[in-house]
Order: C-alpha cells, then sequence, then structure tokens
C-alpha cells in the first residue's frame, strides 16, 4: 500500500509504479469519485466524437491490418499513383 499526500489545490501524486503499471502519461485523465468512506481514481481515455470510426469502418481497418500483416499491401508510391495523390 503507497500512501501519498495532498499536495497544493488537492493534488494526489500517484506512485511511479503505480503509475507506469497502468500506463499512465503526464497529462491523461483520470475519473474520481467517492466511493464508500474513501477515494477512487481510474485511468479514462477520451475520445473525440469526431474521430471515432463507425462499425463498418472499424471492420475495414481490422481487414487492411490483417492484408498488412500477411504481407498483401502494396508500396506508398504505388498507392498514391493508384489514387491519382
Amino acid at each position: 500500500m503507497a500512501i501519498s499526500k495532498l499536495g497544493q489545490r488537492r493534488q494526489v501524486v500517484i506512485p511511479k509504479d503505480i503509475f507506469e503499471d497502468l500506463n499512465m502519461h503526464e497529462g491523461d485523465f483520470v475519473e474520481v469519485k467517492k466511493q464508500n468512506n474513501g477515494v477512487f481514481i481510474k485511468p479514462k481515455k477520451l475520445v473525440d466524437a469526431d474521430d471515432t470510426l463507425t462499425p463498418a469502418e472499424a471492420k475495414r481497418v481490422r481487414r487492411a491490418e490483417a492484408r498488412m500483416r500477411a504481407g498483401k499491401g502494396i508500396p506508398w508510391e504505388e498507392a498514391k499513383k493508384k489514387l491519382n495523390l
């Protein structure tokens, strides 16, 4: 069990080993809520609604990734020519 001290403006330091185990980074968001007689802190990833894929788009991405892993991709220069870029 780790013990942290409350700092200025109610800041709490998350111990380094916990921070790293949870793959957290400075500037990440956390959910904070009162739970029983304590405080519960949980890492949260915020995603802009405009950055999310539809189920159909996600399926296309998964298929494309599988094709790339199977070596069925084409070089970027060739793709640009096919797309007239």
